[in-house]
Protein backbone atom coordinates (compact mmCIF):
# COMPACT_ATOMS: atom_id res chain seq x y z
CA UNK A 1 0.00 0.00 0.00
CA UNK A 2 1.39 3.56 -1.15
CA UNK A 3 1.80 6.34 1.65
CA UNK A 4 -1.37 7.17 3.23
CA UNK A 5 -2.92 10.24 2.31
CA UNK A 6 -3.27 13.13 5.34
CA UNK A 7 -5.75 15.65 4.65
CA UNK A 8 -6.57 18.42 6.83
CA UNK A 9 -9.40 21.24 6.64
CA UNK A 10 -8.33 24.02 6.43
CA UNK A 11 -10.57 28.06 7.31
CA UNK A 12 -7.23 29.95 6.26
CA UNK A 13 -3.74 30.60 5.24
CA UNK A 14 -3.04 30.35 9.01
CA UNK A 15 -4.08 26.46 8.85
CA UNK A 16 -2.66 26.05 5.95
CA UNK A 17 1.05 26.58 7.07
CA UNK A 18 0.20 24.92 10.32
CA UNK A 19 -0.81 21.72 8.17
CA UNK A 20 2.15 21.42 5.94
CA UNK A 21 4.26 22.12 8.77
CA UNK A 22 2.74 18.90 10.77
CA UNK A 23 2.81 16.88 8.09
CA UNK A 24 -0.14 16.81 6.07
CA UNK A 25 -0.62 16.57 2.01
CA UNK A 26 -3.18 17.70 1.37
CA UNK A 27 -5.96 20.36 2.64
CA UNK A 28 -9.71 20.32 2.35
CA UNK A 29 -10.22 24.14 2.07
CA UNK A 30 -14.04 25.33 3.72
CA UNK A 31 -15.62 27.89 5.63
CA UNK A 32 -18.21 28.31 8.35
CA UNK A 33 -18.09 24.40 10.20
CA UNK A 34 -21.15 25.48 11.94
CA UNK A 35 -22.36 24.42 8.72
CA UNK A 36 -20.41 21.33 8.22
CA UNK A 37 -18.25 23.30 5.78
CA UNK A 38 -19.13 25.81 3.03
CA UNK A 39 -17.55 27.11 -0.06
CA UNK A 40 -15.05 29.79 1.05
CA UNK A 41 -13.95 33.30 -0.76
CA UNK A 42 -11.91 33.28 -3.97
CA UNK A 43 -9.78 35.47 -1.73
CA UNK A 44 -9.47 33.16 1.14
CA UNK A 45 -7.84 30.40 -1.41
CA UNK A 46 -5.61 32.45 -2.81
CA UNK A 47 -4.24 33.13 0.50
CA UNK A 48 -4.09 29.73 1.54
CA UNK A 49 -2.15 28.83 -1.98
CA UNK A 50 0.61 31.84 -1.04
CA UNK A 51 0.61 30.31 2.75
CA UNK A 52 1.45 26.74 1.69
CA UNK A 53 2.68 24.09 -0.86
CA UNK A 54 0.31 21.96 -0.34
CA UNK A 55 -2.67 20.89 -3.10
CA UNK A 56 -5.97 22.34 -2.01
CA UNK A 57 -9.89 20.59 -2.25
CA UNK A 58 -11.63 23.83 -2.10
CA UNK A 59 -15.19 22.79 -1.23
CA UNK A 60 -18.45 24.00 -3.24
CA UNK A 61 -21.02 23.90 -1.15
CA UNK A 62 -23.79 27.11 -0.76
CA UNK A 63 -25.82 25.21 2.26
CA UNK A 64 -25.57 22.91 5.25
CA UNK A 65 -28.24 20.36 3.64
CA UNK A 66 -26.76 18.24 0.78
CA UNK A 67 -28.99 19.87 -2.33
CA UNK A 68 -27.48 21.52 -5.06
CA UNK A 69 -30.20 24.66 -4.63
CA UNK A 70 -32.01 23.94 -7.94
CA UNK A 71 -31.40 25.84 -11.11
CA UNK A 72 -30.59 29.07 -9.46
CA UNK A 73 -27.93 27.51 -7.25
CA UNK A 74 -26.16 25.65 -9.41
CA UNK A 75 -25.51 28.24 -11.63
CA UNK A 76 -23.94 29.98 -8.37
CA UNK A 77 -21.92 27.51 -8.05
CA UNK A 78 -21.20 27.38 -10.96
CA UNK A 79 -19.95 30.99 -11.68
CA UNK A 80 -17.91 30.14 -7.94
CA UNK A 81 -16.18 27.39 -9.02
CA UNK A 82 -15.45 29.36 -12.50
CA UNK A 83 -13.69 32.54 -10.37
CA UNK A 84 -12.03 29.95 -8.27
CA UNK A 85 -10.65 27.73 -11.51
CA UNK A 86 -9.64 31.34 -12.45
CA UNK A 87 -7.54 31.45 -9.41
CA UNK A 88 -5.82 28.62 -10.13
CA UNK A 89 -8.01 26.16 -8.02
CA UNK A 90 -7.58 22.66 -9.81
CA UNK A 91 -8.40 20.20 -7.35
CA UNK A 92 -12.63 20.75 -5.31
CA UNK A 93 -14.91 18.59 -2.85
CA UNK A 94 -18.33 19.07 -4.08
CA UNK A 95 -21.96 16.50 -3.75
CA UNK A 96 -25.70 16.64 -4.68
CA UNK A 97 -28.59 14.65 -2.90
CA UNK A 98 -32.18 14.61 -4.85
CA UNK A 99 -35.03 14.53 -2.46
CA UNK A 100 -34.98 10.78 -2.61
CA UNK A 101 -31.26 10.27 -1.55
CA UNK A 102 -30.11 9.53 -4.76
CA UNK A 103 -27.24 11.58 -6.30
CA UNK A 104 -27.90 14.66 -7.68
CA UNK A 105 -26.18 13.69 -10.77
CA UNK A 106 -27.62 16.66 -13.42
CA UNK A 107 -26.32 19.01 -10.52
CA UNK A 108 -23.18 17.23 -10.45
CA UNK A 109 -22.36 16.79 -13.73
CA UNK A 110 -23.33 20.82 -14.38
CA UNK A 111 -20.40 21.97 -11.85
CA UNK A 112 -18.07 19.35 -13.03
CA UNK A 113 -18.54 20.85 -16.95
CA UNK A 114 -16.97 23.96 -15.55
CA UNK A 115 -14.07 22.81 -12.95
CA UNK A 116 -11.53 21.82 -16.02
CA UNK A 117 -10.50 18.61 -17.85
CA UNK A 118 -7.80 18.30 -15.61
CA UNK A 119 -9.77 18.59 -12.35
CA UNK A 120 -9.85 16.01 -9.64
CA UNK A 121 -12.32 16.23 -7.33
CA UNK A 122 -13.85 14.15 -3.85
CA UNK A 123 -17.59 13.57 -3.72
CA UNK A 124 -18.02 14.34 0.27
CA UNK A 125 -19.93 13.35 2.91
CA UNK A 126 -23.04 13.37 1.06
CA UNK A 127 -23.10 9.56 0.79
CA UNK A 128 -23.16 9.06 4.11
CA UNK A 129 -26.86 10.26 3.53
CA UNK A 130 -27.66 8.54 0.63
CA UNK A 131 -30.78 6.05 0.75
CA UNK A 132 -28.34 3.84 -1.27
CA UNK A 133 -24.33 3.76 -1.13
CA UNK A 134 -23.71 1.72 -3.78
CA UNK A 135 -26.03 2.99 -6.04
CA UNK A 136 -24.53 6.32 -5.68
CA UNK A 137 -21.57 5.22 -6.84
CA UNK A 138 -23.10 3.10 -10.04
CA UNK A 139 -24.66 6.62 -10.75
CA UNK A 140 -21.47 8.38 -10.47
CA UNK A 141 -19.47 5.82 -12.23
CA UNK A 142 -17.55 7.67 -15.33
CA UNK A 143 -17.82 11.31 -14.27
CA UNK A 144 -14.90 13.31 -15.36
CA UNK A 145 -11.78 13.59 -12.22
CA UNK A 146 -14.00 11.94 -9.79
CA UNK A 147 -11.36 10.21 -7.31
CA UNK A 148 -12.10 10.27 -4.19
CA UNK A 149 -14.79 9.49 -1.70
CA UNK A 150 -14.84 11.11 1.93
CA UNK A 151 -17.20 9.31 3.91
CA UNK A 152 -17.65 7.62 7.52
CA UNK A 153 -19.27 4.88 6.86
CA UNK A 154 -22.84 6.11 8.37
CA UNK A 155 -24.30 9.78 8.67
CA UNK A 156 -23.14 9.63 12.70
CA UNK A 157 -19.25 9.04 12.06
CA UNK A 158 -16.70 6.34 12.02
CA UNK A 159 -17.48 4.58 15.44
CA UNK A 160 -20.44 3.54 13.69
CA UNK A 161 -19.42 3.26 10.22
CA UNK A 162 -16.48 1.35 10.96
CA UNK A 163 -17.98 -2.41 9.63
CA UNK A 164 -19.37 -0.50 6.46
CA UNK A 165 -15.89 1.01 5.66
CA UNK A 166 -13.75 -2.28 6.15
CA UNK A 167 -16.54 -4.11 3.66
CA UNK A 168 -16.23 -1.36 0.87
CA UNK A 169 -12.40 -1.68 1.36
CA UNK A 170 -12.77 -5.64 0.70
CA UNK A 171 -14.97 -4.92 -2.27
CA UNK A 172 -13.08 -2.47 -3.72
CA UNK A 173 -10.62 -3.42 -6.74
CA UNK A 174 -10.12 0.32 -8.39
CA UNK A 175 -11.85 3.45 -8.64
CA UNK A 176 -11.97 6.10 -6.30
CA UNK A 177 -10.43 5.83 -2.87
CA UNK A 178 -11.87 6.50 0.11
CA UNK A 179 -10.83 8.81 2.50
CA UNK A 180 -12.15 8.53 5.60
CA UNK A 181 -13.62 11.49 7.97
CA UNK A 182 -16.23 12.21 10.20
CA UNK A 183 -15.70 11.31 13.64
CA UNK A 184 -12.08 9.79 12.79
CA UNK A 185 -10.23 9.43 15.89
CA UNK A 186 -6.04 7.41 16.54
CA UNK A 187 -7.60 4.28 17.69
CA UNK A 188 -9.52 3.76 14.03
CA UNK A 189 -6.43 3.81 12.35
CA UNK A 190 -4.84 0.38 12.71
CA UNK A 191 -8.60 -1.15 11.44
CA UNK A 192 -8.49 0.64 8.61
CA UNK A 193 -4.88 0.42 7.52
CA UNK A 194 -5.44 -3.42 8.04
CA UNK A 195 -8.20 -3.11 5.28
CA UNK A 196 -6.18 -1.26 3.15
CA UNK A 197 -7.67 1.90 3.42
CA UNK A 198 -5.44 4.71 2.74
CA UNK A 199 -6.96 8.09 2.78
CA UNK A 200 -7.37 9.98 6.05
CA UNK A 201 -9.20 13.28 6.59
CA UNK A 202 -9.11 15.06 9.97
CA UNK A 203 -10.79 18.51 11.69
CA UNK A 204 -11.28 19.25 15.01
CA UNK A 205 -8.70 16.34 15.53
CA UNK A 206 -6.24 19.06 13.97
CA UNK A 207 -7.13 21.58 16.34
CA UNK A 208 -7.16 20.77 20.24
CA UNK A 209 -8.70 24.50 20.91
CA UNK A 210 -11.37 23.51 19.60
CA UNK A 211 -13.02 25.19 15.84
CA UNK A 212 -12.10 28.73 17.12
CA UNK A 213 -8.63 28.36 17.35
CA UNK A 214 -6.12 27.44 14.78
CA UNK A 215 -4.84 24.11 13.28
CA UNK A 216 -1.91 22.71 15.91
CA UNK A 217 1.22 21.41 13.86
CA UNK A 218 1.61 19.30 16.67
CA UNK A 219 -1.53 17.55 16.80
CA UNK A 220 -1.20 17.16 12.72
CA UNK A 221 2.11 15.59 13.63
CA UNK A 222 0.63 13.06 15.76
CA UNK A 223 -1.71 11.71 13.12
CA UNK A 224 1.29 11.88 10.09
CA UNK A 225 3.61 10.03 12.93
CA UNK A 226 0.51 7.38 13.26
CA UNK A 227 -0.03 6.79 9.92
CA UNK A 228 3.64 6.25 8.89
CA UNK A 229 4.20 4.01 12.19
CA UNK A 230 1.78 1.75 11.67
Amino acid sequence: MSRPILEVIALGPEDAAAAQAGGADRLELVSDMAADGLTPAVETFARVRAACDLPVRVMLRASNDFSAGGAAGIDALCATAEALRAEGASEYVLGFLDEDGRADVAAVAAVVAVLGADARWTFHRAIDRAADRDAVREQLAGQPGLDTYLTAGSASGVEDGLGTLVAEAGRRVSGPRILVGGGLALQHVPVLLAAGIDGFHIGSAARPGGWEAAVDAGAVGVWRQALDGA
